[in-house]
C-alpha cells in the first residue's frame, strides 16, 4: 500500500494552478526567433526622466527604511494625480504599495477571511482569483459573454451572483485579458447593488489611463467617479502601464478612511514599504505625467489599430477592437486547446501568445496578444507568421 506523501504546505496553495502565460513563455524563453507578445508590458524602457530621479536617490544614498504607507511626497503626488482625474481623492486615503500585485494582495488580506464567499468578473488576470483563494476563501465566478468579438457583462447576472453572503466583488475594468470596460452607469449600478448587500469592491483599475474611447477625463470610467469617501470600495493603481514602469514594483490603493490603519499595519508585515529610490522615481512619473502618459496611450491606440485590422482579416478569427488596456482578444476558430496552440505557435512558428484558458476556462480558445511593441512592425511579422502557421494546418 503506497502512503501518503506528505505535504507541508497548505491545502490552498498545493492546489493553485500554476501560470500558463509563464508555461508558454519558458518554452520560448532564450530564443531569439520568438516574437515574444506573452506578458503584459511593453517593450519599450521607463522613461529617462523617471530612471535618473531613482539614480539620484540612490547616489544621496536613500537606501533606507520608509514610512509604512509611503512617502508622503508621493502619497501627495498621487493624491492630487488622482483628483485631476477624479473627484477629489484625498491624501489620508492613498496608501503606496510595492507593485500593483502587491495593492490588490493587501487589499484581499484587509477584507476576506477563509470561508467567505468572493465573486469574480471572469475571464480575468488570474491572480486576481488566487488571491482569494491563498486566504481560503470560496471563489465564484461571473463570465463575461463574447458577442462579434467584444466581451460584456450581464449585469443583472452580476446582482444574482452577488447576494448578502458575498463579501468581497473583485472587478478588473479596463479588464485584462478581454479590454472590457464598464460605463459609468454599470459601475453605479454595481455599487447601488452591493450597498444594498453590503458587499466590499475590489476594483482593479491599473489600465485606466490606457483608454481609447473619448473622455472628459482622459481615464476609463472609474467608481470613484460614483462612491462615496465611505463606501465599501478599495481601488487598486500601479505606475506599470501609464509610465512603461514594470519593473519597478510601484502601485498604491485608495481605501476609506476606516482601513488606512490597518492597512499600514499589512504592510509593515508584507513588504514593510517600498523602496526609497522607487518611490522617487514614481514622484518624478507623476510630475512629468502629461509629457509621458498620452504619448503612450496614442502610441498604444496606433498599435491596436495596426493590429486588431489585420487579424480581423484572417479567416477564422473573432476579434474586436479593445475599448482600453493593452490586449487583442481573439477566437481562433477550431482550435479549441488554447494551450496547445499557445505551445504550438512558439515551437512551429516563432509567435509568443498567452493563452486564454488561462484567465478562465470560458475563455478556452481564445488567445491575447499585447500589442505594446515600440515597434509596430514586430505586430506585422507577428500576423504574417500566424498566417502562414494557419496556412500550414
Amino acid at each position: 500500500m503506497k502512503s501518503k506523501r506528505k505535504r507541508y504546505m497548505r491545502e490552498a496553495i498545493h492546489n493553485l494552478e500554476a501560470s500558463k502565460i509563464r508555461e508558454v513563455a519558458n518554452a520560448g524563453l532564450g530564443r531569439s526567433d520568438v516574437l515574444a507578445f506573452w506578458f503584459g508590458e511593453s517593450d519599450e524602457v521607463t522613461p529617462d526622466v523617471i530612471r535618473q530621479a531613482a539614480i539620484e536617490s540612490l547616489q544621496r544614498g536613500e537606501t533606507f527604511y520608509a514610512h509604512n504607507l509611503g512617502l508622503p511626497e508621493l502619497r501627495e503626488a498621487v493624491a492630487a494625480y488622482m483628483s485631476g482625474l477624479h473627484p477629489k481623492i484625498d491624501v489620508s486615503r492613498i496608501a503606496i504599495t510595492s507593485g500593483g500585485v502587491s495593492a490588490l494582495m493587501l487589499a484581499v488580506q484587509a477584507l476576506v477571511d477563509a470561508g467567505d464567499e468572493v465573486v469574480a468578473v471572469t475571464p480575468v488576470w488570474p491572480n486576481l482569483t488566487a488571491q482569494p483563494a491563498i486566504l481560503g476563501a470560496n471563489v465564484r465566478c461571473v463570465s463575461l459573454v463574447p458577442r462579434d468579438g467584444q466581451w460584456t457583462l450581464d449585469i443583472d447576472a452580476l446582482r444574482t451572483a452577488v447576494t448578502s453572503k458575498t463579501k468581497l466583488l473583485i472587478v478588473n475594468a479596463p479588464n485584462n485579458p478581454t479590454g472590457w470596460t464598464l460605463t459609468g452607469d454599470e459601475q453605479r449600478a454595481i455599487l447601488d447593488h452591493c450597498r444594498k448587500t453590503g458587499t466590499w469592491i475590489l476594483a482593479d483599475e491599473v489600465y485606466e489611463r490606457l483608454y481609447y474611447e473619448a473622455s472628459p477625463n482622459r481615464c476609463a470610467p472609474s467608481f470613484l467617479d460614483v462612491a462615496t469617501p465611505d463606501d465599501r470600495l478599495v481601488v487598486a493603481h500601479s505606475f506599470s502601464k501609464s509610465f512603461l514602469m514594470t519593473g519597478w514594483r510601484l502601485g498604491w490603493l485608495v481605501l476609506p478612511p476606516s482601513l488606512m490603519e490597518g492597512m499600514g499595519k499589512l504592510i509593515e508585515f508584507n513588504t514593510s514599504c517600498a523602496s526609497v529610490f522607487t518611490q522617487r522615481a514614481g514622484i518624478a512619473a507623476l510630475a512629468h505625467t502629461e509629457d509621458i502618459t498620452p504619448r503612450i496611450v496614442a502610441h498604444l491606440k496606433s498599435c491596436r489599430d495596426t493590429l486588431v485590422p489585420l487579424l480581423a482579416e484572417i479567416p477564422g478569427i473573432q476579434v474586436a477592437p479593445s475599448r482600453g488596456g493593452m490586449y487583442a482578444f481573439f477566437k481562433l476558430d477550431g482550435f479549441d486547446d488554447s494551450l496547445v496552440v499557445a505551445k504550438r505557435l512558439v515551437a512551429e512558428a516563432g509567435l509568443g501568445l498567452a493563452p486564454g484558458n488561462a484567465f478562465a476556462p470560458e475563455a478556452q480558445g481564445w488567445l491575447r496578444w499585447c500589442f505594446a511593441s515600440k515597434d509596430k512592425q514586430r505586430l506585422i511579422e507577428g500576423v504574417n507568421r500566424l498566417k502562414r502557421w494557419l496556412a500550414a494546418q
